[in-house]
């Protein structure tokens, strides 16, 4: 599936080891996918002028990096900005990317109490 959509965001997400879908502010707007084992969040999506956004942990080392290559990678919205970008899903970003930035974010939280 295209990652153009929270659907296909939340599904790739899904096959990262003990994780599960969460909406903590009982807004359907706002969809999250945590760690079973320490319940962190490592993608928050929701919509935001009529697209997908996607919250995700970041590397201070990749940070600024992917804000340059991809002007739709953005510092976090609603979240600290030097450790989340947002990634607005308009189309522009590879696929490949996305997982990739999906992945590290994942990877970030697992190993954190």
């Amino acid at each position: 599936m295209k990652m153009t959509n929270r659907e296909a965001v939340i599904e790739y997400c899904l096959t990262f080891p003990e994780v599960y879908v969460d909406t903590p502010f009982r807004d359907i707007n706002w969809v999250v996918v945590r760690s079973k084992k320490n319940k962190k969040i490592f993608a928050w999506t929701y919509e935001r002028f009529g697209k997908i956004w996607v919250n995700v942990k970041v590397d201070t080392e990749w940070r600024d990096f992917w804000r340059r290559v991809y002007p739709s990678v953005v510092p976090g919205y609603h979240q600290n900005k030097d450790h989340w970008n947002s990634i607005i899903l308009d189309g522009t970003i590879p696929d490949e990317d996305i997982k990739r930035m999906l992945r590290e974010s994942y990877e970030m939280i697992v190993g954190k109490a």
